[in-house]
């Protein structure tokens, strides 16, 4: 893997390097209410900036289909970058139009501008080859060199991920590079104790992870609406809680082979329930009840872990040497709900662990409580996966 200094060392200065970054950001309206993703680009861009190299900047927000949508612009994410670059970032109004073409070539050596919003072209994210070519030619046509820096998006076949690097002399940025040893420290030299910790919405969206990971980790502890297909598929009754019936053989399977494997699975033992599920928009009160997880009645939805839960689960978490967590223990973004999800980031920082937290919804969760990498009691915010994971889901 050909890395940013590397590219730096063959000299950049008057190359137009094309960086494919992750700024994806939760907007309400023009105002950014997480900016982490856009902190985590800055050393890439920096590095390029102050090597001389002409920067073009270029990210996807949100889920616009395959035209201009307002909502989803850029803008506001240009403001902030050049706030935090410490100079004016030029900001394209399209793509690979006019006003790309335009801004790109009037970029000087150290300037950097942003492309609007890549899902504002349908070849972006076409599945068919010869579109999302032909865009990546576009692309190109306004870069010397690519640098893969949106850790969030590396798994798309999309037309700035995928194809684009084949077109150009590429290298990947730093962030890039952190997380990949990060990811080895979760693999490959794994300390132990390691405990894995899932939650969200659907067991589906996390089969891939279990799947991997069940023969590096010591204890899986599970949360978020994905536990109950995990006790229905124990026999137990999880009343109108989440439930994917289709995933029982596999949540069976997995349950199996733990066991086999001698891995601790740790699922709830009693959750906060509700009739009805809760108003995100008005955070009315929800009237949430303490059930056993073994036996939730068939009137109520399991919410988030319970009292009794969160204990078990900063215990096990206690004396844990490596924690991987991905995914909310319950609807965090309700006050009524949020406990579970607070107790495991409470319990992360109280732990000597090293720990990696990532996950759509865990933006706002782990930052209001200080929770990302951490190494032997310093902590560095990860970037985790978009925030669009979640959109469509009942509940995390």
């Amino acid at each position: 893997m050909k890395t940013i200094d590397e590219l730096v060392g063959e000299g950049v200065s008057g190359k137009r390097v094309f960086v494919r970054a992750d700024l994806n950001v939760p907007l309400d309206g023009d105002t950014i209410t997480d900016d982490g993703r856009i902190r985590a680009a800055v050393p890439t861009i920096k590095k390029l900036a102050e090597s001389g190299a002409r920067v073009v900047v270029a990210s996807h927000l949100g889920r616009p289909k395959g035209a201009p949508d307002p909502q989803f612009s850029l803008a506001p994410v240009a403001r902030r970058l050049g706030e935090l670059l410490g100079s004016q970032v030029a900001f394209a109004t399209d793509t690979v139009g006019d006003s790309a073409k335009a801004t790109v070539g009037g970029i000087t050596d150290g300037g950097v501008t942003l492309l609007e919003n890549l899902r504002f072209n349908a070849g972006e994210t076409s599945k068919d080859d010869a579109e999302r070519g032909a865009f990546a030619d576009e692309l190109a046509a306004l870069a010397d060199a690519y640098v893969s820096d949106g850790f969030g998006a590396v798994h798309r076949k999309h037309a700035s991920v995928y194809d684009l690097p084949a077109r150009l002399p590429h290298a990947a940025g730093s962030l890039i590079a952190t997380e990949v040893g990060v990811l080895k420290k979760l693999t490959e030299d794994v300390e132990r104790p390691y405990a894995v910790v899932l939650g969200g919405a659907k067991v589906s969206d996390k089969l891939g992870v279990i799947d991997h990971l069940l023969d590096k980790a010591d204890r899986l502890l599970i949360g978020g609406g994905m536990a109950y297909t995990f006790l229905k598929a124990k026999g137990y009754e999880v009343g109108k809680s989440l439930l994917q019936e289709d995933q029982l053989p596999a949540v069976k399977g997995y349950l199996e082979r733990a066991e086999e494997l001698g891995v601790e699975f740790v699922l709830p033992v009693d959750v906060l329930a509700a009739p009805e599920f809760p108003d995100l928009k008005t955070k009315a009160p929800a009237d949430p009840t303490v059930v056993a997880a073994d036996a939730i009645p068939a009137e109520l939805e399991g919410l988030d872990i319970g009292p009794e839960s969160r204990k078990l689960y900063a215990a096990k978490l206690a004396d844990a040497a490596t924690v991987f967590w991905n995914g909310p223990m319950g609807v965090f973004e309700h006050p009524d709900f949020a406990e579970g999800t607070k107790a495991v980031a409470q319990g992360l920082l109280d732990s000597p662990a090293f720990t990696v937290v990532g996950g759509g919804g865990h933006g706002p969760a782990r930052r209001a409580r200080g929770v990302g990498v951490k190494k032997g009691g310093r902590q560095e915010n990860a970037p985790g996966a978009t925030h669009e994971e979640k959109e469509g889901k009942k509940h995390n």
